[in-house]
């Protein structure tokens, strides 16, 4: 499971050169692969519940992994724009992060009750536990390998002519 963490990391914090975009999608499908072992594993499901179960997990990984890409694009436009960031700019991000939140919760809360509707809240209670967990120590990992901007940062200076 460390290694997931590492591998998401890594993914995360790379350029967007072709071949590095198709080493991320490689990345990306050992993620999903490493995960849904965890999921198999932690989930423990019976022979009535297991097939309904993926049927749904499908849905909610495909609609999570449309946020998962909006987050990648956040990250890699922090990056572009970390050395020249500006207040207006750390704003934008900001606001697309709290974004990005809300709507992965959002979407928990949507699959989580299509879990306790189609197999029982337990059931459902038991994902969103995993699932959390799993992204919980996903996002810490991306955290730490994330430069903070700096304290005290100041904008660049106008070039030569330009007015402030």
């Amino acid at each position: 499971m460390k290694k997931l963490f590492l591998v998401l990391a890594l993914l995360l914090v790379a350029k967007t050169a072709y071949a590095q975009e198709q080493y991320a999608e490689l990345l990306m499908s050992d993620i999903k692969t490493q995960k849904i072992a965890v999921m198999t594993e932690a989930m423990a499901l019976d022979e009535g519940q297991s097939e309904p179960f993926w049927q749904i997990y499908r849905d909610y990984d495909y609609e999570l992994s449309i946020i998962v890409d909006r987050r990648i694009s956040l990250i890699k436009d922090y990056a572009a724009s970390f050395s020249t960031m500006t207040e207006d700019k750390a704003a934008d991000l900001a606001k697309e992060s709290f974004k990005i939140e809300n709507d992965r919760r959002k979407l928990r809360e949507k699959y989580y009750k299509k879990f306790a509707k189609e197999l029982n809240p337990l059931v459902g209670a038991r994902w969103l536990m995993v699932e959390r967990t799993i992204n919980n120590l996903m996002d810490l990992q991306i955290s730490a390998e994330m430069p903070l901007i700096q304290k005290g940062w100041e904008a660049p200076a106008p070039a030569e002519g330009e007015g402030r």
